[in-house]
């Protein structure tokens, strides 16, 4: 019976809006194309969404045809952004975005800063659920901008509670609340029970995610009371599915699948909102699990999993696919078990890459830089203020001509020192904020070659010893595993060499020092660490260097480069094949050259491999894998040494890598002894 007058509560305002259009439509003079008839429609679109996705959409059509037809920006404005919530709703984020960024257009031509503020919201979220945290937050702080020029306090507490999540979804709990800390003193001074309710209820989400299930739990009970006696069941819907995952976290999972129950049965009733209804059935699906009730987790996670693929949900995804790995792996089908493993790695890995970690220091570089610059503002606003008294107090004595000239040359020689402080605090916050770009762009790329090309292999590593633990297979086939593991830990090693190099390189850490060296050894040294490896290829290295040619270099910095072009060589070139090299003296330089029999490259790859901006990683003849690094940490190394590296290369008959390294001559020797 509640949740029936629940549902009815909320058709109040709906069937209102309905009965002034029914009474507007019967009067003689109603003109379908009148302004008041079409904001009439465009509210009642805007009560379907959640309750019903196809009514949204067919009268908001009408609204935007409608108002087309008699160029009434208003009604174009509130067309768009409830179309673009439809397609956002329905996972087509790109047809969304196109259209609430219409709509945003529009409201900023018109000065509509309410409607401007609702867009942006809705923008900053499409930006978010598609894992564009930058982008999210720059809305973000732009609204909380705009929301500050009307004053419009419901707007703020809601901008700010969207970077609050940012924080939570990063696990950053200590800077989400502060975020809410903000958020409620907002909320206390609008007093708005709702607004209110549906803090509590987002912070409760955030307390079951640090696990503190007191605060957990005392905030999503405050919630659920506000909702029920509000009656607003879509929010009631979502507190109680709160209520149900903190439970869940705590095992307990009678409780869990009650307060689940009930936010299935409103979700059935009236609610079209997929993205909380797959949350909903894998909580669910995780229950049932817990209970031993396989059958119906199995159910449930499908159920979910299928609708995440619908809406393109790369959460619901990662979220579903979690719970059937863990349900096949209960049941011990363990094919099944390890292919939703593997999707579940994949999609971690596609979330996770570039974007997390990047928006954070994003957040922190933009209040750290927003918060230099009105401290300068400030001080320059008190700067004006003490000339201005100055020029008031000369126009008021008037005693003294000179007394006058005295402060106006004073206040001028003040102005030009402020303002060149002002340009130099200026510059550094300029130069703090470049540095912070590109260490940040140093470490999305280490972030993503770790995520890409490590964890694969440590993940499959891990992988096969848990199931060796947990007694999934036997030793025999444990032992089976042994040569590509120990192939795998080669390319880690070799992978995180290069990586540990490069980082140092891209971070002013590496110093060159060059010395006295015997090139014969660094190349013999590769040929006896690398022989194994071509060995396995059938690839016979042939040295042809000339007697004990003496180079003027870094010994490490060599020894990287000549590693890595063998080891590219064995890589790229077939089996039974062959890798020469040889070394030309040259004027001041000697040339040395690494030329295989292998597949070789054309032109266009030719031209990228040593690009700074470039990052090609490709696979051997053997399925070899690589970090794209290699070449590029090659020429860093050459450049540092006065050298230069090309190559020259046929498709099909292999490729030959040049580079030049100064000579030892006898001013090098007298100053290395």
């Amino acid at each position: 019976m509640f949740f029936t007058s629940s549902v009815e509560a909320q058709k109040n305002k709906r069937d209102s809006i309905a009965y002034r259009l029914k009474r507007l439509e019967s009067t003689n003079r109603f003109n379908s194309k009148d302004t008041t008839h079409i904001k009439l429609l465009s509210n009642l679109a805007s009560t379907y969404r959640y309750i019903n996705n196809d009514s949204l959409y067919s009268i908001s059509n009408r609204v935007l045809k409608l108002s087309e037809a008699v160029n009434f920006t208003y009604g174009k404005i509130r067309a768009n952004e409830a179309l673009g919530y439809y397609y956002s709703d329905k996972g087509d984020r790109q047809k969304s975005t196109i259209l609430l960024k219409k709509a945003l257009k529009l409201a900023v031509n018109e000065e509509d800063k309410r409607s401007e503020l609702n867009i942006i919201n809705g923008l900053a979220n499409d930006y978010r659920d598609d894992g564009n945290f930058a982008e999210a937050l720059n809305l973000n702080l732009k609204g909380i901008d705009v929301a500050k020029q009307i004053d419009s306090k419901p707007m703020l507490s809601i901008f700010n509670e969207n970077i609050a999540s940012l924080y939570a979804d990063q696990k950053d709990f200590d800077n989400a609340l502060v975020f809410y800390d903000t958020v409620q003193v907002i909320n206390k001074a609008l007093g708005n029970e709702q607004i209110h309710a549906e803090t509590q209820s987002n912070m409760a989400s955030l307390y079951k995610d640090s696990e503190d299930f007191d605060l957990a739990m005392f905030n999503i009970n405050k919630s659920i009371n506000s909702f029920e006696n509000l009656k607003i069941y879509d929010w009631l819907a979502y507190a109680y599915q709160v209520k149900g995952s903190i439970y869940l976290k705590q095992k307990k999972y009678q409780w869990a699948l009650y307060w689940y129950d009930q936010s299935n049965l409103l979700h059935d009733q009236q609610l079209d909102d997929d993205r909380e209804k797959i949350q909903l059935l894998n909580g669910m699906a995780k229950v049932y699990l817990g209970l031993g009730r396989d059958s119906l987790s199995l159910e449930h996670a499908s159920l979910g999993l299928q609708l995440s693929e619908k809406i393109k949900s790369l959460q619901g995804q990662i979220d579903c696919s979690e719970t059937l790995y863990e349900l096949y792996k209960n049941k011990e089908d363990h094919t099944k078990a390890l292919a939703y493993l593997e999707t579940f790695t994949k999609l971690s890995d596609s979330l996770s890459k570039d974007k997390n970690k990047q928006s954070l220091s994003l957040l922190r570089a933009k209040m750290q830089y927003e918060q230099e610059k009105q401290d300068l503002i400030a001080t320059n606003e008190v700067a004006l203020a003490k000339q201005r008294n100055y020029i008031y107090f000369s126009i008021t004595i008037l005693i003294i001509l000179a007394v006058i000239t005295f402060i106006v040359r004073r206040s001028e020689h003040i102005q030009k020192k402020l303002n060149k402080e002002l340009q130099e605090k200026s510059e550094v916050v300029s130069e703090r904020e470049s540095q912070l770009n590109e260490i940040n762009k140093t470490k999305t790329k280490l972030f993503s070659i770790i995520g890409h090309d490590l964890r694969g292999p440590i993940g499959a590593l891990q992988g096969i010893l848990k199931l060796f633990t947990d007694g999934e297979i036997g030793k025999n086939e444990f032992i089976s595993f042994i040569p590509k593991l120990k192939s795998d830990v080669e390319n880690i090693s070799f992978a995180l060499n290069n990586l540990l190099s490069w980082g140092q390189t891209q971070l002013n850490g590496v110093v060159t020092k060059p010395k006295r060296i015997s090139l014969d050894k660094l190349v013999s040294g590769n040929i006896s660490l690398l022989s194994e490896v071509a060995a396995g290829k059938s690839i016979k290295i042939i040295n042809q260097l000339p007697e004990n040619p003496l180079i003027w270099a870094d010994q490490n910095q060599i020894d990287i480069v000549i590693r890595n072009l063998m080891s590219n060589a064995i890589k790229f070139t077939p089996e039974d094949g062959l890798i020469t090299i040889e070394a030309e003296e040259k004027r001041d330089v000697w040339q040395i050259m690494i030329r295989d029999t292998g597949i070789g490259m054309n032109k266009e790859i030719q031209k990228k491999i040593f690009a700074d901006t470039t990052n090609i990683t490709t696979y051997g003849t053997n399925n070899e894998r690589g970090t794209g690094l290699g070449l590029s940490l090659c020429k860093e190394m050459i450049l540092k040494n006065n050298g230069e590296i090309w190559v020259e290369s046929v498709l099909r008959k292999g490729s030959s890598f040049y580079f030049t390294v100064p000579k030892a001559e006898k001013r090098y020797q007298k100053l290395a002894s």
